[in-house]
């Protein structure tokens, strides 16, 4: 006698999507050249610092993609199309219900030295956190967790675990889960969840940039300023 197989589903799933940004041979190298000009530039050319100087990290104000230059125009336009496109993945809206929402951000860009880090932070008052890859080097042989994106798992920290529950599949793993930034590739998850880039092992310098999204319906109140 055949056992009839058990459904299972996903019931508590986070979203987490891979974008790829169109025509990045240009628009990288162009971004890297206005980040590497401000980065190196006194700290009121950029609008200040965000954070104290840290000689191994640069974080420019949250005001980037209010800058006029038409990379960051470009780079913005795509970053919207982007996370529009994996909060409509996600969702039961029709194409006009997500056209009619508004869409505020903040972004700044991050250049990461070897042995820098962005420690952990989750972003409140923001739906979405997005963040693209600008420029990377080769992971390095020795750390190969090195510069990655780590996002971490709250959920069930305190849930008791036996053997069954270590080592479950996604979407269904209670694990971390890092993501590795390749340059033209967006990564886009949840604002809530707390993520941190990992210590950038490599020579080089690792160029990101990071963007708080949130939509806004029509009508909607109460929505705090950032």
């Amino acid at each position: 006698m055949n056992a009839t197989p058990p459904t299972v589903v996903p019931i508590l799933a986070t979203p987490f999507g891979v974008v790829p940004l169109p025509e990045v041979a240009a628009l990288n190298p162009a971004l890297g050249a206005l980040f590497a000009a401000r980065a190196g530039a006194p700290a009121d050319a950029d609008g200040g610092r965000a954070q104290l100087p840290n000689p191994l990290v640069h974080r420019s104000r949250d005001d980037l993609l209010e800058w006029p230059e038409e990379p960051v125009r470009r780079l913005t336009a795509g970053i919207f199309r982007g996370v529009s496109a994996v909060a409509a993945a996600v969702n039961d809206f029709s194409d006009a219900q997500l056209r009619a929402l508004k869409v505020e951000a903040r972004g700044w860009f991050t250049v990461i030295k070897t042995d820098g880090h962005v420690p952990a932070a989750s972003h409140p008052l923001t739906a979405w956190c997005a963040i693209y890859c600008v420029s990377a080097p080769a992971p390095s042989a020795t750390r190969h967790d090195g510069g990655v994106v780590r996002i971490y798992e709250s959920r069930l920290g305190t849930m008791y675990q036996d053997a069954t529950l270590s080592a479950m599949r996604i979407p269904f793993t209670q694990a971390h889960y890092a993501w590795r930034p390749v340059p033209g590739q967006m990564a886009v998850f949840p604002a809530s969840l707390t993520h941190e880039i990992a210590m950038f092992r490599s020579p080089g310098e690792l160029v990101l940039v990071t963007a708080r999204v949130r939509f806004v319906a029509p009508g909607q109140q109460g929505v705090a300023r950032w």
